[in-house]
């Protein structure tokens, strides 16, 4: 559906979750949501791009959308332009690095390294590594053990195949490492550490940054407990209809699930209508 294209009220930046939020379970962009975005852009508001995913992995989509602004990755730790170039990162201390990966093997989760742009597992024929190459359309780097590894780390991503587990992993590893990390799920059975600062919000707010937008003049939305931050920041905070309540009670607003095109229907009632 298309609605007449003026400035929304206040907001000059959307910055979008992309899994569970951009893009329906099918992992594609709808043609509602297509038709939101070059509204977004005859108005003049621009469209940012945030994930737990590394750069590579959204690649797909900022092609797709012809995004022409900063992105950024691993919830933060990695802010790309749209070409892949780094242009700021944040890295976990190597001992906080080395306990997480410990802590998350003695608890029976399996740990993937994100460092710069490439992907580290200690294996590569899990059905959680197959899944995800295909989610990201990228290939991993196996290595035989992480000794070595925890340099420059960016994210580590602690995978489980019980959801059940993660979150009380999370609540314990968040304890364990204090202001050593951030520790938040990105998905029920995916687990981000990264940096402390490196949260979606310190990403809203450095794109807005480096987008000379003020923060109170953008726009966020999300689904997940690793969205927070970045909810919490936004002048205008949107949380998915399909999102955990606990993520709802976020938001400013709460539009419908990504199954029904939640995405293009927040854009329009609650950032392009909003003039």
């Amino acid at each position: 559906m298309s609605i007449p294209v003026t400035p929304a009220d206040g907001v000059r930046l959307v910055v979008s979750d992309i899994d569970g939020t951009l893009i329906t379970p099918e992992r594609q962009i709808t043609a509602a949501a297509h038709s939101a975005a070059r509204d977004l852009e005859r108005a003049g508001i621009r469209l940012s791009l945030v994930s737990s995913r590394a750069p590579r992995g959204m690649m797909q989509f900022v092609k797709e959308l012809k995004i022409s602004t900063p992105i950024a990755g691993l919830n933060g730790g990695l802010i790309c332009d749209p070409d892949g170039t780094i242009r700021e990162r944040l890295s976990l201390e190597a001992d906080v690095a080395r306990r997480a990966v410990e802590f998350l093997l003695a608890n029976g989760v399996e740990p993937w390294l994100f460092i710069g742009h490439d992907w580290l597992v200690r294996r590569a024929d899990t059905p959680q590594v197959h899944h995800e190459c295909a989610v990201v359309r990228t290939t991993p780097v196996q290595v035989d053990d992480f000794a070595g590894h925890y340099s420059d780390v960016g994210k580590i991503m602690g995978v489980s195949a019980d959801p059940a587990r993660l979150p009380g992993v999370e609540r314990e590893l968040a304890a364990m490492l204090g202001g050593g990390a951030s520790v938040h799920q990105s998905s029920p059975i995916y687990l981000d550490i990264t940096h402390p600062r490196a949260n979606k919000g310190y990403a809203a707010k450095e794109l807005a940054h480096l987008l000379d937008t003020d923060i109170r003049n953008t726009a966020c939305i999300g689904d997940m407990n690793n969205d927070i931050p970045m909810l919490k920041e936004a002048g205008v905070s949107i949380a998915m209809g399909n999102a955990p309540d606990n993520v709802k009670a976020h938001a400013r607003f709460v539009t419908r699930p990504n199954t029904q095109d939640g995405w293009a229907f927040a854009m329009e009632s609650f950032v392009l209508s909003r003039a």
